[in-house]
């Protein structure tokens, strides 16, 4: 059995965008850790963010429709290893559920899955040792590409398997921007 989850992260959809920002700091003392016009990440503890706003202004313009409904884009939980995260894909993926975005973030290594309703919950694996991901998501190479790149989670459960090391499974590969998936809904 995988190791029990832990809540990491919540990623809201909003077009009020310096309202939700400012809500989140005066509820939460939560400051941004890393911003573009399209998106916030925010913190108020040693986790790198708890908190991320896509600025649907921006991502989604001219109205509701195709990913620009306002509310919670998706929950993340997070798991102890890359170990963990690839025996709860091989276990879902046996049952007939499939990840929709295979994705590395440069800071977690992440599968996201969609539920009966649409909702979108990440399961992801810490990928930098403590503390570098706090200067990470701060960094230039966070800046460059704050999305991450595809991949392919059975070529990682094969490696995996074959006894790859959890620095192995870890190991950022630089690439394009990995295109994200539109929700069910």
């Amino acid at each position: 059995m995988t190791a029990q989850p832990q809540l990491a992260h919540v990623v809201f959809q909003t077009r009020q965008f310096s309202a939700m920002l400012a809500w989140y700091d005066q509820v939460f003392g939560a400051k941004v850790v890393h911003q573009n016009p399209a998106m916030a990440f925010l913190s108020f503890d040693d986790e790198h963010h708890r908190f991320a706003v896509l600025n649907l202004e921006l991502v989604a313009p001219g109205g509701p429709g195709h990913r620009g409904a306002v509310g919670v884009n998706h929950i993340a939980y997070t798991l102890p290893s890359a170990a963990s995260l690839l025996t709860l894909y091989r276990r879902l993926k046996q049952a007939g559920v499939e990840p929709v975005w295979p994705v590395h973030h440069g800071l977690t290594l992440s599968l996201y899955y969609d539920d009966p309703d649409g909702n979108r919950l990440e399961f992801q694996v810490e990928a930098l040792p403590d503390g570098e991901a706090s200067r990470y998501i701060s960094g230039p190479e966070f800046a460059a590409n704050p999305v991450g790149v595809s991949f392919d989670p059975d070529v990682l459960l094969t490696r995996f398997e074959a006894g790859a090391s959890e620095a192995e499974l870890l190991a950022f590969v630089t690439g394009p921007m990995s295109p994200i998936p539109p929700l069910q809904h």
